[in-house]
C-alpha cells in the first residue's frame, strides 16, 4: 500500500511520481484510508477525495489483504457480492448492522 501524500512534498511532484508508478504497473487501485474502499483510479467518486486519504495498491488482492472493501460507484459487481456475503475474490467481510 502506498500513501499518496508520501510521494513528494508538492503536489506536482506527487503526481509525477504517480503518472510514473502507473504508467510501470506498481499502481493499478486506489483507496479510501478511512473507510477502507478502494476503487479504479479513474472513479470519480476516489478523485475527490483529500491526497491524505488516499492510498494507491499494485493490484486486488494487496487491497483485500489490507481490509479494504470493493467500491459501490467504480465496482458494483464485486460490492454486491460484498454487501451480501457471499464468497468473492476477497475474504473482507460487510458491517452488520
Amino acid at each position: 500500500m502506498i500513501h499518496h501524500i508520501k510521494l513528494g512534498n508538492t503536489q506536482e511532484e506527487r503526481r509525477k511520481v504517480l503518472r510514473t508508478m502507473i504508467r510501470g504497473g506498481a499502481v493499478c487501485l486506489g483507496g479510501y484510508k478511512k473507510a477502507k474502499i478502494y476503487g479504479l483510479l479513474r472513479c470519480t467518486s476516489g478523485m475527490r477525495m483529500k491526497a491524505e486519504h488516499r492510498v494507491f495498491f499494485r493490484d486486488e488482492e494487496e487491497a483485500i489483504k489490507e481490509g479494504y472493501r470493493p467500491c459501490g460507484h467504480c465496482l458494483p459487481e464485486k460490492y454486491k457480492l460484498w454487501k451480501a456475503g457471499l464468497a468473492w475474490a476477497g475474504n473482507v467481510q460487510p458491517h452488520k448492522n
